[in-house]
């Protein structure tokens, strides 16, 4: 526990960030497994529409300093790949 003024001040502001990266990520989270659900299904034409809202929201999240700047380049990289590779399944 904190004694001097500082560290408790420390503390406040400490929490304070954890709920705002916690909001971030998990906003994040959500849309990326939104698109995955869509790589899984092989609905490409909804992947790609998703696709740059998707980047937007790792953009928005690497700018408010949650994750690294790598990480956000990785997700966009590894995404982008997926929804080309997933095959549009056969018309009837």
């Amino acid at each position: 526990m904190a004694h001097h003024p500082s560290a408790i001040r420390q503390q406040r502001r400490s929490v304070r960030r954890q709920a705002v990266n916690k909001k971030n990520k998990s906003a994040l989270r959500t849309q990326i497994k939104k698109i995955r659900e869509l790589i899984e299904a092989k609905d490409k034409d909804s992947a790609k529409k998703l696709l740059p809202e998707v980047f937007s929201s790792i953009d928005k999240t690497v700018k408010k300093g949650t994750i690294h700047k790598n990480k956000g380049s990785q997700f966009k990289s590894r995404l982008s790949r997926q929804v080309e590779s997933a095959n549009t399944p056969p018309s009837k």
